[in-house]
């Protein structure tokens, strides 16, 4: 059992969606994005994504690129993210961070050392974008050996063919993509969801959560109503990039949190 296992296990007790954030590891410096993080527990964040910034993140729209190349320009490297993970877990052992990212990063470090690090460091769990099931040996099944959940994404384009093979290793919880294209480029419709994500939880027993053109409370609760949870990352990195301080961005995500929280 994972710290993501235990969260949603409670969260189902309680009879609550969940909220998930995103932020851009080292955004736009360590120590703001090292706030921000801290902070985001107490915003009413049930899971923390922490991005690995990456030269070429083909899934992600110029939001997430941007901060991406902010702090890959500010210096921000593997190794200072898994630090930022230790530092975090210095007062925080109970919520869960998941890694995602892609894999070039990870391939370069070793896997192996890779995942023995990112297991003291205090992850829980990993989405690779561009490893798909195919490649499991690559880093899904060692990741599982290690304890750590591996995430994997659904989309619209999953059809009935193809969604056992993405289901047959994934953990933790399933990432289901609300729209077909990249990260902010569109608006998530609830109506739209539903369906999909009925259809995902007819085929495994874990969570869906939803992700992708989630922006505002209002739509926080509209998707988490039809999912097990939901995903806001592009309208938190904005702020983040138009130099907001660490307290606004809080703020905002704890409006987004509560949004989730309704449903």
């Amino acid at each position: 059992m994972t710290r993501i296992d235990d969260t949603f296990a409670r969260l189902r007790t309680e009879g609550r969606k969940a909220f998930v954030s995103y932020i851009m590891a080292g955004d736009p410096d360590v120590e703001t994005s090292l706030a921000i993080m801290k902070g985001l527990p107490g915003a009413g964040v049930d899971v923390i994504e922490l991005g690995m910034p990456f030269t070429d993140p083909m899934a992600d729209g110029s939001t997430i690129q941007l901060a991406g190349q902010r702090a890959l320009e500010g210096g921000q490297t593997l190794e200072r993210t898994l630090q930022m993970v230790r530092d975090f877990r210095q007062g925080d052992d109970r919520t869960p961070i998941v890694m995602m990212g892609y894999y070039n990063p990870i391939y370069s470090r070793g896997v192996q050392r890779f995942l023995a690090e990112a297991r003291e460091a205090g992850i829980d769990g990993l989405i690779i974008v561009d490893l798909p099931p195919e490649e499991d040996d690559e880093l899904c099944l060692p990741a599982q050996a290690a304890g750590l959940n591996f995430i994997r994404l659904a989309t619209p384009t999953t059809d009935a063919k193809r969604l056992p093979t993405v289901l047959r290793n994934t953990s933790g919880f399933v990432y289901y993509v609300s729209i077909t294209g990249i990260t902010g480029a569109a608006a998530a419709q609830a109506a739209d969801v539903a369906p999909e994500v009925a259809r995902i939880k007819a085929a495994t027993d874990l969570p869906v959560i939803v992700g992708f053109g989630i922006t505002t409370p209002e739509s926080a609760q509209a998707i988490a109503g039809v999912a097990d949870g939901c995903v806001v990352g592009s309208a938190i990195v904005k702020l983040i990039g138009e130099g907001r301080s660490v307290a606004d961005v809080l703020a905002h995500v704890r409006a987004l949190a509560a949004g989730a929280h309704r449903a």
